[in-house]
């Protein structure tokens, strides 16, 4: 949709942004995500690799085919090389101050003096009292008992890891973060130091005795405590030097110290993840001890040992392919703006991982032992196989082992990748849920970026895709229950991400189908003083649960179990559901184990289902404290819960109008066709079409018929016209005839505009439904084309024809085609009618409905579902409303068209062609005056049938102001988001706001009611109120009356209130003369000749004496700001 221009785009990031989300949304939040197993430092000295890069066979080349060209177009590589260029920090502007830094941080800890082993009471005593600080020992705790001693020595060397020395960073609104890795000597360790978390525990003391150095010998320096990737076995140290006022805050950085174990020290063997490294005291020295894997204990020691392994493998992999780092920049950048990073409260993948993987897929991974990529991938083509790899292998069915032949993984939740020459599972850290969601956006990522129509650079880098209301479906909020004392567990596992992890799995059972995608967010840590325990925890620590549902199954009332006869299955089903589950026999005589749950919305059969899960499998008390957001937004819709069924009764009547119109035979001509065109027949309208026997449907739905070609019309505009009014009381007369109970009423319009169509027919049926029929003939194109190219005639004459003929293509043309693919969509899409119907609603509530028609909304809300990347199609009203409005929000509407590809034919020359269109209309009309929103279609190229006539610009800002600010609101307030405030408008803008009072026109909602029931029977259907609206009327006589002094706002249901804004150029004192457009008064004398020319000004008090003189008594009150 973007039209051809290298437009510079910035990444959607923010530092401060409180939403409680996996992580907050900024495309680079730290660099301790690569610390934990590094990247290449570049003054390290480098070993050869174990297997160094051979030449590429002619066989290789077969991985080819998960990438196509360099680049997927021209345009997009301009788009990636200034993206590139936008998050590349520089480097050399902060190069001097973070060496100069590095350097004093490297003296001290090389100048700490060893300390002598001591017992683990005396080095917590001893810290206590001297230091003040506190030893992050990991939990569980070390006991006081302990046979092994904690000492200090002077480390093996020290480096600087991660993107700041692979060149790898990008911009933050952060300070910089720069890594630096503390080898501990292999002196402090003893071989049996892997078991029952000994390593670890040394680890903390060593980690400590540094904090306690620095802090004593560097006054400056600001010293906190933090978990590397929220791992709690990985406490690191941060470094921050105190404000400066003489340095920029673009400068600032912190330095994270990571202890490094020796590598080689442990057997790698008994560190796999097939392995136990966690025994019970009575089984702590006995290595045959069968317990489970510690898989996750084992790959946080391993990852520990291989920091300058892992700098050696990224670096090679940098000099080998020259695409490289650029690929791990698009990488990063991408996962940040989907929410992931390497912390296990943002999934477990960030960076390092990415670089890791990307490196270790050069050297291996594909068909017959070659490499799955090429060193002669451009970053893009890199990038692309990376995520089409991520898409399509599973790697918790099938793990992926490099050079790790004598390796067996075992069954396991999480994914595996396994680096054989290190022992790592790169993903360890990853969740089943978290691995689920990586998928699910690889593969969307991956069909954005083979769709070769539209440009889907914005959608895959720019766009922030981890907004949990925008994304997801419903947000269950469900508190953490305490953890219970005195487990013992084989493996280091987190109490919140291991309630996580059963929540996820009974949720995945018993929602079955239900859903396409359940995530949940983690909690996030936070660094804390040195000086303190440790991290501070909320007691009240609860986890979001964010859902998608599929629409297709979500409101299903019957779930159907295993067969009677399958009693293994029978039996698990009845275990996990309990007294719910109940056998029952169907139709086709099978009989099935069945779940039956009570009718309602979709929100209350899903809350339904979930809260008797969580109370069944965890406790009543927990499933009373759920909560639930994203109903919200559709209660706000009139008549919610049963807008399906009042569309479908009004299409149904629609059906028995259109048969008795084919069954009358006394026609002059020939039917070809019957169109329906009201927002009521194709589902979008924000009432609902509510009709009854004794109640019509007050507004009738607009349909068209069309006769035959004949000769017979007039060969002139206004005398078909004319000739309609009889073709129409003819078909009056028949209806009646076929039906007596049928009534039709004939009604006249644009009485003032004889080109335009001046008649209608209101058919009323006895059920209440009632349609207004127009003609529509192919002939008066042609008149009106004829006389718009009439070189000889007035310019009043040709300015009415061009009028006629554009309200002639819309309305004729356009909208029915239209109609018929809105229709055909909401089928397609079952929230595609909720949700347009939820952000016309949003233009009623700001008073813009009369200045954008309801066309325009519906294209903007279709657009989000027929091309909602970075995201699937919306599957909620609350995600398909959030989702227009950030299009909105995000539109540039004076460069950039709105296209809509209904069904999915459009080339990328029909774009071509259309932005050529765009670019035309602004040279033609640069100061837009009659065209400012483009909005083209498969329907509609030109774009302009139902933007002809507005909004205008001023309107089209403000439509635009408003959609950033409800963005704003979402994104600052998130779940603590109100509904409503979304929907209530300021009229503080406008000078003034006309009260209206709906009692005095008879249209307030008071319901008609009979004392006798037998009068409520007898009584006839009446027809005086459809299509009664005084109150739009008079606002459409003030539109006619002030149309160049004044600028009315009001919605089009919401009729209690109309704001004014005066045209500025009205304001400005000009000269007296004849036929003034609006009233006027003389001003006060002033000096000089100049001013007393300017001698009048507009009359304002007395337009609006005038206004209320007309409104009489439905206008209560004219509030002027």
């Amino acid at each position: 949709m973007a039209p051809l221009t290298t437009k510079r785009r910035k990444l959607e990031h923010t530092s401060d942004d409180g939403a409680p989300q996996s992580q907050k949304p900024q495309i680079d939040n730290s660099e301790t995500e690569d610390a934990s197993a590094g990247e290449e430092n570049g003054d390290a000295i480098q070993s050869k690799p174990k297997h160094p890069p051979t030449k590429r066979r002619h066989d290789d080349q077969g991985s080819a085919l998960y990438a196509g060209g360099l680049y997927k177009s021209s345009m997009f590589k301009l788009q990636i090389d200034e993206l590139l260029n936008e998050v590349r920090p520089n480097y050399e502007k902060r190069a001097a101050g973070i060496k100069s830094a590095l350097h004093q941080l490297k003296n001290v800890i090389e100048g700490i003096e060893d300390r002598e082993p001591l017992p683990i009471p005396d080095a917590i005593k001893l810290f206590s009292k001297t230091h003040k600080i506190t030893i992050p020992f990991p939990d569980p705790k070390p006991g006081n008992n302990a046979a092994y001693k904690l000492m200090y020595s002077k480390p093996s060397g020290i480096n600087v890891v991660g993107s700041y020395a692979l060149g790898t960073m990008v911009k933050s609104e952060r300070p910089l973060c720069v890594d630096m890795i503390v080898n501990m000597p292999k002196s402090v360790f003893q071989e049996k130091d892997y078991l029952n978390y000994r390593y670890f525990y040394k680890r903390a003391y060593y980690l400590a005795t540094i904090a306690a150095g620095l802090h004593t010998t560097i006054p400056d320096l600001s010293l906190e405590y933090e978990l590397l990737n929220g791992n709690s076995l990985h406490p690191i140290l941060v470094a921050r030097w105190k404000a400066n006022q003489k340095v920029d805050s673009s400068s600032r950085f912190e330095v994270h110290i990571i202890p490094a174990a020796p590598r080689g020290f442990f057997a790698e063997a008994k560190l796999r993840p097939t392995k136990n490294s966690i025994r019970p005291k009575e089984a702590a020295g006995n290595d045959a001890a069968a317990a489970e894997p510690s898989p996750f204990y084992n790959s946080s020691l391993s990852a520990d040992c291989n920091f300058e392994s892992y700098l050696q493998l990224l670096h090679n992999a940098s000099k080998t392919s020259e695409g490289f780092k650029d690929a791990c920049l698009l990488g990063r950048i991408w996962l940040r703006q989907r929410g992931f990073g390497s912390a296990i409260s943002q999934g477990g993948i960030g960076h390092f991982e990415w670089a890791a993987l990307t490196a270790l897929l050069l050297k291996g991974g594909g068909p017959r032992g070659h490499s799955l990529l090429s060193p002669g991938y451009s970053s893009y083509q890199m990038f692309k196989a990376v995520v089409q790899y991520l898409s399509n292998t599973d790697l918790v069915k099938k793990p992926m082992l490099y050079e790790a032949s004598d390796f067996q993984a075992a069954k396991s939740d999480v994914p595996i990748f396994y680096d054989g020459p290190r022992g790592v599972n790169i993903l360890y850290r990853m969740t089943p849920f978290s691995y689920e969601l990586l998928r699910d956006e690889a593969k969307t990522s991956l069909t954005m970026l083979n769709d070769s129509t539209f440009d889907q650079f914005e959608a895959t880098f720019i766009t922030k895709a981890d907004q949990i209301l925008q994304k997801y479906d419903c947000v269950i909020n469900i508190p953490i229950p305490g953890e219970k004392d005195g487990l013992f567990s084989c493996d280091h596992k987190i109490h919140a991400t291991t309630f996580a992890n059963r929540v996820f799995a009974i949720l995945k059972e018993g929602l079955t189908d239900r859903i396409k995608l359940l995530d949940i967010k983690g909690i996030e840590t936070s660094p804390w003083p040195i000086k303190n325990s440790g991290a501070s925890t909320n007691q009240n620590q609860t986890l979001n649960l964010a859902v998608l549902f599929d629409p297709a199954n979500i409101s299903r009332l019957v779930d159907h179990g295993p067969p009677a006869e399958d009693k293994k299955k029978a039996a698990k089903f009845q275990k996990f559901w309990g007294e719910k589950a109940e056998l029952r026999r169907f139709k086709d005589g099978s009989i099935l184990e069945s779940l039956v749950w009570s009718p309602g919305s979709t929100y209350s059969i899903f809350e339904e289902i979930v809260t008797y899960l969580t109370k069944r499998h965890f406790g009543a008390e927990l499933s009373r404290r759920l909560s639930f957001i994203g109903e919200g937004f559709e209660k706000i819709l009139p008549s919610y819960g049963s807008s399906a069924k009042a569309f479908e009764v009004l299409r149904q009547a629609y059906d028995s109008f259109e048969k008795d119109i084919r069954d009358m035979e006394s026609l002059p001509l020939q039917l070809r066709q019957l169109s329906a065109v009201d927002p009521q027949l194709r589902s979008s309208s924000i009432g609902l079409p509510l009709f009854a026997p004794r109640q019509s449907l007050h507004t009738p739905a607009d349909v068209l018929i069309q006769f035959e070609g004949s000769g017979r019309w007039p060969d002139d505009v206004v005398a078909i016209q004319r000739t309609k009014i009889a073709f129409l009381l003819k078909i009056g007369e028949l209806l009646a005839e076929s039906n007596d109970s049928i009534t039709t009423r004939l009604g006249i319009e644009n009485e003032d505009q004889p080109l335009q169509n001046c008649a209608f027919l209101d058919v009323f049926y006895p059920s209440g439904a009632t349609f207004r029929l127009r003609i529509h003939n192919e002939r008066e194109q042609t008149l009106l084309e004829r006389q718009v190219k009439d070189k000889f005639s007035e310019n009043r004459s040709r300015e009415d024809a061009v009028s006629a003929l554009s309200i002639y293509k819309s309305f004729n043309i356009q909208l029915p085609l239209h109609t018929q693919s809105i229709s055909t969509h909401c089928t397609r899409f079952p929230l595609l009618s909720p949700t347009i119907r939820l952000v016309k609603k949003w233009f009623d509530r700001h008073m813009l409905s009369s200045h954008i028609s309801d066309e325009l909304i519906e294209l903007l809300t279709v657009r989000v579902f027929l091309q909602p990347y970075p995201w699937k199609a919306p599957s909620s009203a609350m995600s398909g409303f959030l989702r227009t409005l950030l299009f909105i929000s995000k539109w540039d509407w004076r460069s950039t068209p709105l296209i809509v590809d209904f069904n999915g034919t459009m080339t990328d020359k029909d774009v071509s062609t259309i932005n050529t269109r765009l670019e035309a209309w602004r040279k033609i009309d640069p100061g837009m005056n009659r065209t400012v929103l483009f909005a083209a279609s498969n329907h509609d190229t030109t774009g302009t049938a139902f933007t002809d006539n507005g909004p205008s610009k001023m309107v089209a800002a403000r439509m635009t102001a408003l959609a950033r600010s409800a963005c704003k609101a979402v994104k600052d307030q998130s779940l603590d988001l109100d509904t409503r405030s979304l929907f209530a408008t300021s009229t503080n803008d406008y000078n003034f706001v006309i009260h209206l009072n709906p009692k005095a026109t008879g249209t307030s909602k008071t319901k008609d009611s009979h004392r006798f029931k037998n009068l409520e029977v007898q009584s006839e259907l009446s027809i005086d109120k459809v299509d009664y609206r005084p109150l739009q009327m008079f606002s459409e006589e003030l539109k006619n009356l002030y149309n160049g002094s004044i600028v009315f706002f009001r919605g089009a249901t919401d009729m209690t209130r109309i704001g004014g804004l005066w045209n500025p150029q009205t304001a400005v004192p000009r000269a007296f003369k004849v036929n003034l457009a609006y009233a006027a008064k003389p001003l006060e004398e002033r000096g000089g000749e100049e001013e007393e020319a300017k001698n009048f000004e507009i009359n304002k008090s007395a337009i609006l004496a005038e206004i209320a003189r007309l409104g009489g008594d439905m206008v209560s009150r004219i509030e002027v700001h």
